[in-house]
């Protein structure tokens, strides 16, 4: 099942982020996403501000939908999305599989 097929398991705590290895593997089943400062990273181009407004607020609905909200940057042309589990500090896979998703939504 690939990553985007996957549910996002909301964290409640008292889980170890994923090891360094462990990342890489998943991070390897994704398109030009970094892994900085601890967090998922991946920045998005548009023509205009409109594309990329529209592109977080489909981010947006998605991330309501499966529980798990990343932090979005929208500048003109350019929308930066960072995932991360916010209650651990760290990567689980399901921001990885939340990266997927957001893949899947262009």
């Amino acid at each position: 099942m690939t990553l985007s097929e996957r549910d996002c398991i909301p964290c409640r705590g008292g889980v170890s982020p994923l090891s360094s290895s462990e990342c890489q593997s998943f991070l390897a089943e994704l398109s030009n996403w970094n892994i900085v400062d601890g967090r998922l990273t991946k920045s998005y181009k548009f023509k205009t501000f409109r594309g990329a407004m529209n592109f977080a607020i489909s981010i947006g609905e998605l991330a309501d939908k499966v529980d798990h909200h990343p932090d979005l940057h929208v500048s003109w042309g350019e929308l930066k999305v960072d995932i991360w589990t916010h209650k651990i500090n760290g990567l689980t896979e399901s921001d990885f599989v939340l990266a997927a998703k957001i893949d899947a939504l262009q």
